[in-house]
């Protein structure tokens, strides 16, 4: 039988002194704290399925053919791409900082021990979810950028299909990456979603510039104001969506923010 009560004694000080020490001005703590909490919870989950998972009398690891233990695990019992969708789902819906590792285990129809072991801490797995909701649910940006002939009528496109995304039935609306920020207080997450954002920004900027080089705008152009204005209509759609707008009252956001556009 494998013992563990020194490291859960030890993972429950540690939590507690972060607890301890967090004050109103310290939220990254309180959540360190919590996180390392879910992760003694997950210690004592992973103990008991092994001790199941054992018959009486059986040692728990497994002796490898030249006599050494060797850690064989059991069979992963559920579906790694269902449960990294039901992921999105859960991050989408509540955010990151809303949603904690016993939410995740609930939407994802798995117990703690197995999401740590496929996907890592809450902080790897929403890493993932971020990546991969990119590619599946928030590439048309990117789409309109590329296949497009110009910048106006790509901005165009990306607009209307914010307005049809944001609003699709059936899951979250909004976009993750935005609303996923909301009151986050993980430093680190919060950084790598405003980086997406801006990024997404700057692409779009990039292609205002390269049209004004061709005579396709302006000279005068501000390319830069042109971009960022593009970028607060789509995460404000996103909120919009989230506070129930439906998908042609977005579209006719979209038509009255093509008005600014200069000509040629």
């Amino acid at each position: 039988m494998v013992s563990t009560q020194g490291n859960e004694a030890q993972a429950a000080t540690t939590a507690g002194r972060g607890t301890a020490t967090a004050g109103p001005e310290e939220p990254a703590v309180r959540e360190a704290a919590r996180e390392g909490r879910e992760a003694t919870r997950a210690v004592r989950e992973a103990v008991s399925e092994a001790q199941e998972a054992t018959p009486t009398g059986q040692e728990s690891t497994p002796v490898g053919p030249r006599g050494r233990g060797r850690g064989r695990g059991r069979p992963r019992s559920f579906d790694r791409e269902t449960a990294l969708e039901r992921a999105i789902m859960a991050f989408w819906e509540r955010g990151y900082e809303a949603t904690s590792v016993s939410d995740l285990t609930r939407a994802m129809g798995i117990g703690a021990p197995s999401l740590y072991a496929a996907f890592g801490d809450k902080r790897a797995l929403f890493d993932e979810v971020v990546e991969v909701y990119g590619a599946r649910y928030g590439s048309f940006a990117a789409r309109a950028l590329a296949e497009e002939p110009t910048a106006r009528a790509a901005v165009r496109r990306m607009l209307r299909e914010a307005a049809a995304e944001y609003t699709a039935p059936g899951r979250p609306h909004g976009c993750l990456v935005v609303h996923a920020a909301t009151n986050c207080t993980s430093p680190e997450v919060e950084q790598a979603l405003r980086e997406r954002r801006n990024a997404n920004i700057a692409a779009i900027e990039s292609r205002i510039r390269a049209d004004i080089a061709t005579g396709e705008l302006p000279s005068g152009t501000d390319a830069a104001a042109l971009a960022r204005h593009t970028g607060a209509m789509i995460q404000g759609m996103s909120q919009q969506a989230r506070d129930g707008a439906s998908r042609a009252e977005l579209e006719a956001l979209a038509e009255i923010a093509m008005t600014i556009w200069p000509r040629g």
